[in-house]
């Protein structure tokens, strides 16, 4: 221990931090802090313009980050280890901070559509309430949404749990992914809440969200304890090393590592941390709830991003720390694997909400991506990436579709309103089935690819029977797909039915990209299955 001059005081070391390396969370963070700025002192006419502009600009300067690490050779020749070891910077870190990248700056754009709800007293709307400490129904929320007032702090709510969400599958260590997992948790919560019409319904749904949430943050926390206690260490190679008894040993460890109950019990609760935020079942029950109550743009920010950012987390732990437990924890996934491909194919056949059946649909998807996970290989891990970035941009565009089918009380999403949409709007209709049939795997769609990589990965790793029953429940899911497509196409339209909006510029340009994602990735994928190949390698 060095001293200080006065010789008495031990001096402390100054953390090491990289800062270039950083960059994309640092850019994401910082222009979370300047939205807070703008919502304090901008006058409240100027701050939609000004907070829709920040975000897409920070956001936009995150992805530059991404791309100048990318051509730097981080993720495919260069790795490293970050903030004095608490972050990985690795191919799958960069691959899946870009996804989420791309992910937020189409959800910031679906945020900020104010064209599909009719003005009030010449004040355009938007998704969200217009002043949520308000009573719902409530004189106070009236007299703001006759201001024209709108909850802009949605902007930098979002950006913070963007930071997380791209903190999470870097992490390195458990505190550290602990950390990241509620920074981007909490503002979740509260954008869950924000309806403008149901408010009730989407108090509701934060409400459980939150208190679900809650208890899967705990088990992730304990178990994080108990593996502490048994490896004495909290980063994720230290905890392998200990597994594999390659860690130099104390007599503290030589004590804890007699018996593997502290290890398996903090394995098993941080599974049930991570496995809550995926939708897996048995702790999918939050799904359908907050997918249907919370406004339809965070739904899809929720459904796309946070899948991203929790999965990348789960194969960090699992390749990182518990290699050496394959044997231990592939039998338990499968189980868990099985029974969320069966469960939410199954259950999504009898929904009549176009939402809750897009919920059950990721619950079936976050089985089929387990499958990729449980192959335990480095194909497993780059079919896994490839289905993320798949996945994200169409479920992005499907709730984008879906906001533009309106009636009188706002978005119209009970299945019987879609029926003759086809007629009514045939483009919407046919842009529509493009993705339900990309989520149900049809050839010549981002799904089919996805599907057939974390199959083929799956296979490889040992584990056909996994993958029969991936494709049998494929062939289930497909059948609701359908059934929204016949109802679209070949039913009558009801007489008072809902109007198809005409969007503007944002939401145009987010279901634009979407079908050219859906079309792109499943007909010509070699480029983006060898670019999420190369990125598949994970630093210990």
């Amino acid at each position: 221990m060095t001293l200080a001059a006065s010789g008495n005081t031990p001096s402390i070391p100054a953390p090491q931090i990289e800062y270039g390396q950083l960059s994309p969370m640092l850019v994401v963070f910082g222009t979370a802090v300047v939205g807070i700025l703008l919502e304090a002192f901008l006058p409240r006419r100027l701050r939609y313009q000004a907070q829709v502009g920040v975000a897409l600009l920070g956001l936009a300067g995150a992805f530059v980050a991404v791309l100048v690490l990318a051509i730097q050779g981080y993720g495919t020749t260069k790795s490293g280890l970050l903030a004095m070891g608490s972050v990985a910077l690795d191919g799958p870190a960069l691959f899946l901070q870009g996804v989420i990248i791309l992910a937020a700056v189409l959800a910031v754009l679906t945020y900020a559509e104010r064209g599909l709800d009719p003005k009030i007293e010449g004040v355009p709307q938007d998704p969200f309430t217009a002043q949520a400490a308000a009573t719902p129904g409530g004189e106070q929320e009236q007299l703001a949404t006759k201001a024209g007032f709108a909850a802009t702090e949605v902007y930098p709510l979002t950006l913070f749990a963007v930071g997380g969400m791209l903190l999470f599958p870097a992490a390195n260590d458990l505190l550290t992914m602990f950390v990241a997992l509620e920074v981007f948790s909490l503002p979740l919560y509260l954008l869950c809440a924000l309806a403008r019409r149901r408010r009730l319904l989407s108090q509701e749904a934060a409400v459980k969200y939150f208190l679900l949430g809650s208890f899967s943050s705990a088990f992730f926390l304990f178990g994080s304890a108990l593996l502490y206690g048994y490896s004495g260490s909290f980063r994720l190679p230290e905890i392998a090393d200990a597994i594999s008894g390659t860690a130099p040993v104390t007599p503290a460890l030589a004590i804890t590592t007699q018996s593997d109950a502290l290890l398996l019990i903090g394995l098993a609760m941080l599974a049930v941390g991570l496995l809550f935020k995926v939708g897996a079942v048995p702790f999918h029950a939050w799904t359908p709830d907050v997918y249907q109550g919370a406004p339809t743009p965070v739904t899809g920010f929720m459904a796309a991003a946070t899948k991203v950012a929790a999965f990348g987390a789960l194969l960090r732990i699992f390749y990182v720390a518990f290699p050496g437990l394959r044997w231990d924890w592939r039998p338990v996934m499968w189980g868990v694997a099985i029974l969320t491909m069966v469960a939410g194919a199954v259950l999504a056949v009898t929904q009549q909400d176009v939402k809750r059946l897009l919920a059950y649909s990721s619950i079936a998807h976050a089985g089929f991506l387990l499958t990729g996970v449980i192959a335990t290989n480095r194909q497993g891990v780059g079919a896994v990436l490839f289905y993320l970035l798949a996945y994200s941009l169409v479920t992005l565009g499907a709730f984008a579709a879906v906001t533009l089918v309106r009636d009188s009380r706002g978005e119209a999403t009970h299945l019987s309103s879609w029926a003759g949409l086809g007629r009514r709007s045939p483009l919407l209709a046919a842009v529509f089935a493009l993705f339900l049939l990309s989520f149900a795997g049809i050839p010549l769609t981002a799904g089919f690819t996805g599907k057939f990589a974390v199959f083929q990965a799956a296979a490889a790793g040992g584990a056909t029977p996994l993958v029969i029953v991936g494709v049998l429940s494929s062939a289930v899911a497909a059948f609701f797909y359908i059934r929204v497509i016949v109802l679209m196409f070949f039913s009558d339209p009801q007489p008072n039915g809902p109007a198809v909006v005409i969007p503007s510029t944002a939401t145009a340009t987010v279901i634009s990209v979407a079908v050219a994602a859906t079309l792109v990735l499943g007909l010509a994928p070699q480029y983006f299955l060898d670019l999420a190949s190369k990125a598949s390698t994970f630093v210990r």
